[in-house]
């Protein structure tokens, strides 16, 4: 048995635990009550791909695919809060990191994404 394999993978695994759920710097986590009392007014990015925004969408939503995110940075205002959400929150908290590593400093994603969202749907 080799030793310091396993305990490298263990490190590994540990390393990328961590990384996936420590804090993104400057984002807010909002719960459904939070969000819906900020969001109006501000930049309201839809971070699922394009099917999946056709099906529902939160009214004033943009849809920035998070696969998409880095080359539409320029549709972001960097000055101005910034509202992310998607299925569940994983794809908007990866979006967050890299608004966060772009500059951004006012970001706030819906804790539990769409699948909380008890307001209107908006389908296109």
């Amino acid at each position: 048995m080799n030793y310091g394999l396993y305990a490298l993978i263990i490190a590994l695994v540990a390393w990328m635990l961590f990384k996936q759920f420590v804090p993104v710097k400057g984002m807010k986590n909002l719960n459904l009550q939070q969000f819906k009392s900020e969001y109006k007014g501000h930049k309201l990015v839809d971070v699922r791909e394009g099917h999946e925004f056709k099906q529902g969408h939160i009214a004033g939503a943009v849809n920035i695919p998070l696969s998409q995110i880095e080359r539409r940075l320029n549709e972001i205002p960097k000055e101005k809060p910034v509202y992310l959400y998607c299925r569940s929150g994983m794809r908007s908290k990866q979006a967050a990191k890299i608004l966060s590593k772009n500059g951004y400093n006012q970001i706030s994603q819906l804790n539990g994404g769409i699948s909380v969202w008890d307001g209107p749907i908006t389908k296109k």
